[in-house]
């Protein structure tokens, strides 16, 4: 017979709705995509290569990403460090993993690395990717904000 105590799980199980997943996710596809288009115009513009450009971008997309987040909980009333501390807890993963994908789809797309921001080719990569990883973020979002995390942490402070 096992005598061992039974701990009740810490932290419960909650769920998150599909809605608000999906709004959690386009508003970091939002912050993603500004910063992502940015970096890659401004790349361009300053005849970059394929590396230092795709670096600015995910780099711009996190900062707009991020930048979001931190507003909404500024304008909530808390402090710039607890907001900060916010936005990181909120976005880092659904950034992450939604550069990660589109990132990949752009790369894996032939021709789309030496696209130019007037080729189709570019901007079909671009959006393909960026409806790709929106898809998979979706579900990674749904299931954060169920345990607490992500943009529940952001909801807490509304």
């Amino acid at each position: 017979m096992d005598h061992t105590p039974h701990h009740p799980e810490r932290h419960p199980r909650g769920t998150a709705s599909w809605g608000t997943a999906v709004k959690a996710t386009l508003h970091c596809l939002t912050g993603c995509a500004i910063g992502e288009i940015l970096g890659m115009v401004i790349g361009t513009a300053l005849a970059w290569g394929n590396v230092p450009t795709m670096v600015l971008a995910i780099g711009l997309a996190f900062v707009f990403g991020y930048s979001f987040t931190l507003f909404a909980v500024l304008r909530a009333g808390l402090g710039l460090n607890a907001a900060i501390k916010v936005a990181l807890a909120a976005d880092t993963v659904s950034i992450a993993v939604m550069e990660l994908v589109d990132n990949a789809i752009i790369a894996l797309t032939p021709g789309a690395m030496e696209a130019q921001l007037t080729d189709g080719l570019f901007w079909s990569a671009l959006l393909g990717g960026f409806a790709v990883a929106f898809l998979i973020t979706t579900p990674v979002n749904k299931w954060m904000i169920g345990r607490g995390k992500g943009h529940a942490v952001v909801h807490a402070h509304h």
